[in-house]
């Protein structure tokens, strides 16, 4: 008998973040509003000599200490092409079709996405949490999934391999 891989996964438990966004779409910009977020990792691989993919802990740890930065923030896509957005005196303005909006930095956790839909939330997640592995000395990974569930029945995801 053949093994042809070894997952592990972790979800939802304290992987969670509640965040306002406003996504962008067809030249459109939703309303103001937020999301009691849950995330879901998968991480396939090799195992370590101790007979891990990733340990469960760290696994939870890593991802934890991503979401937390996450957590009752307005999550601001900087790369965006549609929202005009500003940063001075502490604060960010963002405007679209004149509506403006002002939120104070410290209410704000700026990303380097186009959009905060869940695809683009897992993406970046997934980027952080493979930067957090490749920091542990960890090469044993051939793929790592990110999903990020808006509601329940709700989830996009994102794969990355290193």
């Amino acid at each position: 008998m053949t093994v042809t891989s070894r997952s592990v996964s972790v979800e939802r438990n304290r992987l969670k973040f509640a965040s306002a966004h406003m996504a962008t779409f067809h030249g459109e910009c939703e309303p103001l509003h937020g999301h009691n977020y849950q995330v879901i990792v998968e991480v396939d691989g090799e195992l370590t000599e101790d007979s891990w993919v990733w340990d469960f802990g760290a696994l939870k740890k890593a991802t934890r200490d991503i979401v937390d930065e996450l957590d009752h923030k307005f999550l601001l896509q900087m790369e965006s092409s549609l929202l005009n957005i500003a940063f001075a005196a502490d604060n960010y303005t963002v405007a679209f079709a004149g509506r403006t909006y002002q939120f104070p930095a410290s209410d704000v956790a700026p990303l380097p996405i186009d959009n905060t839909t869940a695809e683009r939330l897992a993406e970046y997640i997934g980027k952080q949490l493979m930067r957090a592995l490749q920091a542990s000395g960890t090469n044993l990974i051939s793929q790592l999934r990110i999903g990020v569930e808006e509601m329940p029945g709700q989830t996009g995801w994102c794969t990355l391999i290193p």
